[in-house]
Protein backbone atom coordinates (compact mmCIF):
# COMPACT_ATOMS: atom_id res chain seq x y z
CA UNK A 1 0.00 0.00 0.00
CA UNK A 2 1.23 3.48 -0.83
CA UNK A 3 0.78 6.72 1.05
CA UNK A 4 -0.45 9.66 -1.01
CA UNK A 5 3.06 11.16 -1.05
CA UNK A 6 4.45 7.91 -2.48
CA UNK A 7 1.79 7.96 -5.22
CA UNK A 8 2.81 11.59 -5.95
CA UNK A 9 6.44 10.54 -6.21
CA UNK A 10 5.67 7.65 -8.57
CA UNK A 11 3.08 9.40 -10.74
CA UNK A 12 3.43 13.20 -10.36
CA UNK A 13 1.28 14.22 -13.36
CA UNK A 14 -1.59 11.89 -12.50
CA UNK A 15 -1.31 12.85 -8.83
CA UNK A 16 -1.63 16.54 -9.74
CA UNK A 17 -4.85 15.89 -11.69
CA UNK A 18 -6.15 13.64 -8.92
CA UNK A 19 -5.43 16.27 -6.29
CA UNK A 20 -7.19 18.96 -8.36
CA UNK A 21 -10.31 16.80 -8.67
CA UNK A 22 -10.19 15.77 -5.00
CA UNK A 23 -9.84 19.39 -3.87
CA UNK A 24 -12.41 20.66 -6.37
CA UNK A 25 -15.26 18.43 -5.25
CA UNK A 26 -15.93 18.31 -1.53
CA UNK A 27 -18.27 15.32 -1.58
CA UNK A 28 -17.05 11.92 -2.67
CA UNK A 29 -18.55 8.44 -2.69
CA UNK A 30 -16.95 5.79 -0.48
CA UNK A 31 -17.44 2.09 -1.20
CA UNK A 32 -16.97 -0.35 1.68
CA UNK A 33 -17.88 -3.98 2.32
CA UNK A 34 -20.72 -5.04 4.59
CA UNK A 35 -20.48 -8.03 6.95
CA UNK A 36 -21.95 -10.29 4.27
CA UNK A 37 -19.45 -9.03 1.66
CA UNK A 38 -21.96 -6.99 -0.32
CA UNK A 39 -21.02 -3.41 -1.22
CA UNK A 40 -22.13 -0.29 0.61
CA UNK A 41 -21.72 3.26 -0.72
CA UNK A 42 -21.70 6.31 1.50
CA UNK A 43 -21.02 10.00 1.12
CA UNK A 44 -17.66 11.10 2.52
CA UNK A 45 -15.25 14.01 2.62
CA UNK A 46 -11.46 13.79 2.50
CA UNK A 47 -8.48 15.97 3.33
CA UNK A 48 -4.75 16.05 2.68
CA UNK A 49 -2.26 16.52 5.47
CA UNK A 50 1.41 15.68 5.92
CA UNK A 51 1.60 13.85 2.60
CA UNK A 52 -1.35 11.60 3.46
CA UNK A 53 -4.98 11.31 2.37
CA UNK A 54 -7.39 11.27 5.31
CA UNK A 55 -11.08 10.67 5.88
CA UNK A 56 -13.23 10.50 8.95
CA UNK A 57 -16.57 9.34 10.22
CA UNK A 58 -18.97 10.17 12.99
CA UNK A 59 -19.28 7.73 15.88
CA UNK A 60 -21.59 4.83 15.13
CA UNK A 61 -21.54 5.25 11.35
CA UNK A 62 -21.89 2.00 9.44
CA UNK A 63 -19.10 2.98 7.04
CA UNK A 64 -16.69 3.16 10.00
CA UNK A 65 -17.85 -0.26 11.21
CA UNK A 66 -17.32 -1.61 7.70
CA UNK A 67 -13.78 -0.20 7.53
CA UNK A 68 -12.86 -1.44 10.99
CA UNK A 69 -13.96 -4.95 10.01
CA UNK A 70 -12.46 -4.89 6.50
CA UNK A 71 -10.30 -1.90 5.54
CA UNK A 72 -10.65 -2.41 1.77
CA UNK A 73 -12.32 0.59 0.18
CA UNK A 74 -12.74 2.66 -2.94
CA UNK A 75 -13.39 6.38 -3.43
CA UNK A 76 -15.14 7.92 -6.43
CA UNK A 77 -14.90 11.61 -7.30
CA UNK A 78 -17.32 12.79 -9.95
CA UNK A 79 -17.12 16.08 -11.78
CA UNK A 80 -19.66 18.29 -13.47
CA UNK A 81 -20.94 17.34 -16.91
CA UNK A 82 -19.46 19.46 -19.69
CA UNK A 83 -21.50 22.29 -21.11
CA UNK A 84 -22.54 21.83 -24.74
CA UNK A 85 -22.32 18.79 -26.95
CA UNK A 86 -18.54 18.20 -26.82
CA UNK A 87 -17.76 15.62 -24.10
CA UNK A 88 -14.05 16.54 -24.28
CA UNK A 89 -14.80 19.48 -21.97
CA UNK A 90 -15.50 17.05 -19.13
CA UNK A 91 -12.88 17.05 -16.37
CA UNK A 92 -13.42 13.35 -15.95
CA UNK A 93 -13.86 11.30 -12.85
CA UNK A 94 -11.42 9.79 -10.41
CA UNK A 95 -11.42 6.42 -8.72
CA UNK A 96 -9.07 5.42 -5.92
CA UNK A 97 -8.77 2.01 -4.30
CA UNK A 98 -6.85 0.79 -1.30
CA UNK A 99 -7.47 0.44 2.37
CA UNK A 100 -8.38 2.75 5.22
CA UNK A 101 -6.23 2.42 8.32
CA UNK A 102 -7.94 3.62 11.49
CA UNK A 103 -5.85 5.99 13.59
CA UNK A 104 -6.54 5.80 17.31
CA UNK A 105 -3.60 7.81 18.67
CA UNK A 106 -5.11 10.47 20.95
CA UNK A 107 -2.57 13.11 19.93
CA UNK A 108 -3.24 12.64 16.22
CA UNK A 109 -7.00 12.67 16.79
CA UNK A 110 -6.72 15.87 18.81
CA UNK A 111 -4.67 17.53 16.06
CA UNK A 112 -7.50 16.89 13.60
CA UNK A 113 -10.06 18.44 15.96
CA UNK A 114 -12.52 15.64 15.26
CA UNK A 115 -16.09 16.33 16.38
CA UNK A 116 -17.04 14.40 19.50
CA UNK A 117 -14.89 11.93 21.36
CA UNK A 118 -15.96 8.83 19.47
CA UNK A 119 -15.32 10.02 15.90
CA UNK A 120 -13.21 7.84 13.62
CA UNK A 121 -10.15 8.92 11.64
CA UNK A 122 -8.72 6.88 8.76
CA UNK A 123 -5.55 7.27 6.72
CA UNK A 124 -6.02 6.04 3.14
CA UNK A 125 -3.33 3.79 1.68
CA UNK A 126 -3.53 3.44 -2.09
CA UNK A 127 -3.26 0.47 -4.44
CA UNK A 128 -4.85 2.07 -7.52
CA UNK A 129 -5.80 5.48 -8.94
CA UNK A 130 -7.67 5.91 -12.25
CA UNK A 131 -8.60 9.15 -14.02
CA UNK A 132 -11.20 8.66 -16.77
CA UNK A 133 -12.08 11.33 -19.32
CA UNK A 134 -13.01 11.90 -22.97
CA UNK A 135 -10.57 13.14 -25.62
CA UNK A 136 -12.07 13.55 -29.07
CA UNK A 137 -13.90 10.31 -29.81
CA UNK A 138 -11.99 8.24 -27.24
CA UNK A 139 -12.42 7.38 -23.59
CA UNK A 140 -9.01 7.81 -21.97
CA UNK A 141 -7.98 6.27 -18.66
CA UNK A 142 -4.72 7.04 -16.91
CA UNK A 143 -4.25 4.28 -14.36
CA UNK A 144 -1.62 3.92 -11.65
CA UNK A 145 -1.20 0.67 -9.75
CA UNK A 146 1.12 0.09 -6.89
CA UNK A 147 4.19 -1.81 -8.07
CA UNK A 148 3.27 -1.33 -11.75
CA UNK A 149 3.20 2.42 -12.33
CA UNK A 150 1.13 4.45 -14.78
CA UNK A 151 -0.36 3.25 -18.04
CA UNK A 152 -2.84 4.83 -20.38
CA UNK A 153 -5.78 3.01 -21.93
CA UNK A 154 -7.72 4.44 -24.88
CA UNK A 155 -11.05 3.12 -26.15
CA UNK A 156 -13.20 4.26 -29.05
Amino acid sequence: MAAWQEFERQAPELAAVARTLMDGYRHKVLATLRKDGSPRVSGIETSFRDGELWTGSMAGAVKAADLRRDPRMALHVTSLAPEGADPSGWEGDLKLAGRAVEITDAGVLASFEMPGTDSHLFRVELTEVVWTRVEGDEIVMDAWREGIGVRQIRRK
